[in-house]
């Protein structure tokens, strides 16, 4: 064996033994879960490989809530009862309403939260220092439903009308005005349509096509990401350009996406984070943390079958461009 090659296998070695030591012998540690989407989701997939990088390895140390995914909103907070029971470790939860049941089932379990933004729903008291029970990251994906328009305006420079599908659960009035605001000092009229299940998607974009409307902004809910599928379909159909808050939904067939990638984010922060607790940090000790990586994802595939010619000045601004 080469020098080079054996000083690479002697430090893998040495990684694994000290990760093996940071795990109590002989102990299962146990993950619930509150999560809308399913366990096969690719940021669950990247979530739980990064756990067994670091020695978590379900099956063997590490049992994980199964029935914890997939849940409905009225399944929420039985299921939040059920995990406290179960005296698991860490409850993990993905999503204003998911986050919420945890936070009212327990105040003594450590709960790993991710949401829209933990600080302005309430669920921290502070960014740095979250004090009771909950740590985790915050999207701030309301926050870029604005930049979200600019761009899509862009993308459709010949519209002046527009449509936005809301999550009642996720978009206030007040920030649903002020999107409407924005439009319309660009001389553009945004309609809003509001859904709060999964059943109203369709039919409010369809709305939106018969109104008169040239594009849609896909606005940051957990739902309507879930759900995603359902509005790639009918704006398809419908040949209605959209914009979506997550980099992958471009790649996975939407128009175009500005945002961070979802699965970088588990991989990176949240299982950086659940790892920390598992080994017995305390929430109070993890700042909340946000997204650093935004990426601007043009999918031309899509823009071909939509009739669409996307401009040179948006195209030299992307990220990734799917061909």
């Amino acid at each position: 064996m080469r020098r080079r090659d054996f000083i690479s296998l002697f430090g893998s070695v040495v990684t694994f033994a000290l990760t093996a030591q940071a795990q109590e012998k002989g102990r299962t540690y146990r993950l619930g879960s509150l999560h809308h989407s399913p366990r096969n989701a690719p940021h669950h997939i990247a979530f739980y490989e990064e756990l067994q990088r670091h020695g978590f390895i379900e099956g063997q140390n590490l049992i994980s809530d199964a029935s914890g995914y997939g849940l409905r909103l009225e399944d929420l907070a039985e299921h939040a009862a059920e995990v406290v029971k179960g005296q698991v470790d860490v409850i993990i939860a993905a999503g204003d309403a998911p986050v919420r049941a945890a936070q009212q089932a327990t105040k003594t379990i450590p709960i790993l939260a991710n949401a829209t933004d933990l600080l302005a729903q309430g669920f921290v008291r502070s960014l740095s220092k979250p004090e009771g029970n909950i740590t985790g990251f915050s999207f701030l994906s309301n926050e870029l439903d604005g930049k979200r328009q600019e761009i899509l305006m862009q993308a459709v420079p010949g519209a002046r009308r527009m449509a936005a599908l809301i999550d009642s659960e996720y978009t206030k009035p007040r920030r649903a005005q002020a999107l409407q605001d924005a439009a319309h000092r660009y001389g553009v009229e945004l309609t809003l349509y509001t859904v709060s299940t999964r059943d109203e998607i369709a039919g409010a974009i369809e709305r939106a096509k018969s109104s008169g409307a040239e594009a849609l902004n896909v606005l940051a809910s957990a739902l309507l990401y879930n759900n995603r599928q359902i509005i790639f379909d009918r704006t398809a159909v419908l040949r209605l350009p959209a914009i979506y808050e997550f980099a992958s939904e471009g790649e996975e067939g939407g128009l175009i996406a500005y945002g961070p990638r979802l699965a970088q984010l588990y991989r990176d922060i949240f299982a950086r984070q659940c790892i920390k607790l598992l080994r017995g940090a305390k929430p109070t000790d993890l700042p909340v943390e946000q997204p650093t990586q935004f990426y601007l994802v043009v999918n031309l595939k899509t823009a071909k079958a939509l009739g669409l010619t996307v401009s040179e000045s948006l195209l030299a601004r992307v990220d990734t461009l799917i061909e």
